[in-house]
């Protein structure tokens, strides 16, 4: 058996703009996006929600995040969680950079002890993320 953590998030009408970033800044690929109109479910939308994403998945290494703009029900901001990376040296600074971009940091990217740089936001998308870049050994 294979244990494959997956974090699926929800998005008020951003997920492709989320995703692309999120592609670009991580160095990611954009394995899978399928809007509501192309998507078996497209009766189930509203009209106006037709170029909106039904799923999408961005690869990351062996990681997959995967991301959708829900159609029905009011959006709730992400809570109980964070999305932890561990970048290594200058990417740190521009990874939080790049993501803290029009959010909102609620940590700045410092030393700490236990790690080179650290830093907490949540990006202009409300996905809360943690920087951990941490000290060589």
């Amino acid at each position: 058996m294979t244990l494959n953590p997956c974090i699926n998030l929800s998005f008020d009408g951003q997920c492709e703009a989320a995703f692309k970033l999120y592609e670009r800044c991580l160095n990611g690929k954009i394995s899978f996006m399928l809007t509501w109109a192309d998507s078996p479910m497209a009766e189930d939308a509203p009209p106006e929600w037709g170029s909106k994403i039904w799923h999408a998945t961005l690869v990351i290494g062996s990681f997959r995040l995967q991301g959708s703009d829900p159609a029905r029900g009011p959006h709730e901001s992400p809570k109980g969680f964070v999305i932890s990376l561990d970048p290594i040296g200058q990417d740190a600074e521009r990874v939080f950079a790049e993501l803290a971009e029009g959010g909102i940091v609620r940590m700045p990217l410092q030393e700490t002890f236990w790690a080179h740089r650290y830093g907490e936001l949540t990006d202009r998308f409300g996905i809360p993320w943690a920087i951990n870049s941490e000290k060589p050994e």
